[in-house]
């Protein structure tokens, strides 16, 4: 995807942790996250996203969508174990056909695409680092209020 894009339906995943409508979120800014339960740096940067999601409820929309990167991670049971552990609440959609992954282009998780309040990619990085990303996310919200 190239900035300014605007956000693809999320269409063909093949289940759905946590409840997910397209309809959730509209009007606030939405961070995409692509992870995997075998991807250590995923697990470190999970409660990240947690905390990112409470500080900025009504104001940030998240959507978690998980990744496979072997056979292993297609079982939807440790997929829910993560969840739990890591206190994920966002929708989490499974992407065991690699649909979304292809759509997005994703070749490295964790991955995270940002889109403002009208859907349009305003920051892309597939990086542990979360840096960049919390200032991308903060003046986006800015630029809403």
């Amino acid at each position: 995807m190239k900035l300014n894009e605007k956000m693809p339906v999320l269409k063909g995943y093949t289940n759905v942790i946590n409840h997910y409508s397209e309809n959730e979120g509209k009007d606030m800014a939405t961070l995409i996250h692509f992870w995997s339960v075998s991807c250590s740096d995923c697990k470190r940067v999970l409660p990240k996203i947690a905390e990112l999601k409470k500080q900025y409820q009504g104001k940030l929309h998240v959507i978690a969508i998980h990744m496979p990167r072997s056979k292993q991670d297609m079982d939807i049971k440790e997929v829910e174990r993560m969840a739990r552990k890591y206190n994920l609440t966002e929708p989490i959609l499974i992407d065991n056909d690699y649909n979304l992954s292809k759509q997005f282009n994703i070749r490295f998780v964790p991955s995270y695409f940002l889109f403002d309040h009208r859907n349009n990619l305003r920051h892309y990085q597939a990086t542990k680092r979360l840096n960049m990303l919390l200032k991308r996310i903060e003046r986006i919200v800015e630029d809403r209020r």
